[in-house]
């Protein structure tokens, strides 16, 4: 497995089932205690520049859970802070620390932080990619899906980090998905036109479209995000006055969606907004499995990267 995890382009079809096997063995409380010495003495760096509560809380328990340490650092906490660049500040975490996860603004200093390390690094979230989350979502599917191949997942709202690596992951994975977005609020275009390519391997489908509507006809998973990601605060009014109410998931747009649809949100959410309450706190809704599993899709991918075990 490749050392970094930048975005799901990091990881192969293959690579991503056989984190979702261990993540689900790892769940399994039976096996808990297999894994409680698992990385003892391993020490897990973990970089914010952007708030978190899912990510922070469960690789931070997941490192603790495995027999490990988290070290948790904010940007003022380092030298960053006064000037001194990404790759001497990479150059020096790499001499103390096992693994780091970093939260960027930009998902180029995450490529400049992985370039100059000599420890695996995780991407935390960027303005680009979010891996983590998305192999979580995937191992939800699974769960409430007992499968992932000829699955249809329609994402509706922002075409933002959490919608590029969906974009990635489901085309991998055989899942078809479908996005709906506004005009000028589309997934990025080389990510769309990679997607494409591992479609036509996996004989599934990617379709990009305006029309949520389309989008949501007969889908087996709806998937919504926040309009207003983190850094974007200033575009609420625009964002707001683009996405109401054509792209809000409420029971008019899920009405068209098959009976047994499971609804999805990366969190946080805003009731009202994005997802009406009915919906996301109604009984379609697995939001909180997704949150759950961050844990454990954590604790599988520190396993893989840091057990000599696990390591090619």
């Amino acid at each position: 497995m490749n050392k970094n995890i930048l975005s799901i382009c990091d990881l192969s079809s293959e690579e991503i089932l056989s984190i979702l096997d261990l993540a689900t063995y790892i769940k399994d409380p039976f096996n808990f205690s297999d894994s409680k010495t698992q990385l003892r003495g391993k020490i897990l760096g973990m970089i914010f520049q952007k708030p978190s509560t899912r990510t922070r809380v469960s690789f931070e328990t997941a490192i603790l859970q495995l027999g490990g340490n988290a070290i948790n650092l904010s940007f003022n906490d380092l030298q960053l802070s006064r000037g001194e660049s990404i790759e001497d500040t990479s150059r020096t975490l790499s001499l103390y620390l096992d693994c780091i996860v970093a939260r960027v603004f930009s998902h180029n200093d995450i490529e400049k932080l992985s370039r100059h390390s000599t420890v695996p690094v995780i991407n935390g979230l960027s303005d680009l990619f979010h891996p983590c989350q998305i192999l979580s979502d995937m191992l939800t599917i699974l769960e409430h899906k007992n499968k992932l191949r000829d699955i249809t997942l329609a994402y509706i709202g922002d075409g933002n980090n959490v919608c590029n690596d969906l974009l990635l992951a489901c085309s991998k994975l055989g899942i078809n998905i479908r996005v709906a977005t506004p005009r000028g609020f589309e997934p990025l275009n080389w990510v769309i036109d990679v997607a494409k390519d591992e479609c036509k391997k996996n004989k599934s489908t990617v379709l990009i479209t305006t029309d949520p509507f389309e989008a949501i006809k007969e889908v087996d998973v709806i998937y919504t995000d926040t309009f207003i990601s983190i850094g974007k605060e200033e575009e609420k009014e625009k964002r707001d006055y683009i996405f109401l109410p054509n792209y809000q998931i409420n029971d008019r747009l899920v009405e068209h969606a098959k009976s047994d649809y499971i609804f999805m949100h990366c969190l946080p959410a805003k009731r009202g907004k994005e997802v009406t309450a009915e919906i996301i706190d109604g009984p379609h809704s697995v939001v909180w499995t997704q949150a759950e599993n961050r844990l454990h899709v954590q604790k599988a991918l520190l396993v893989k990267l840091l057990d000599k075990e696990f390591i090619e």
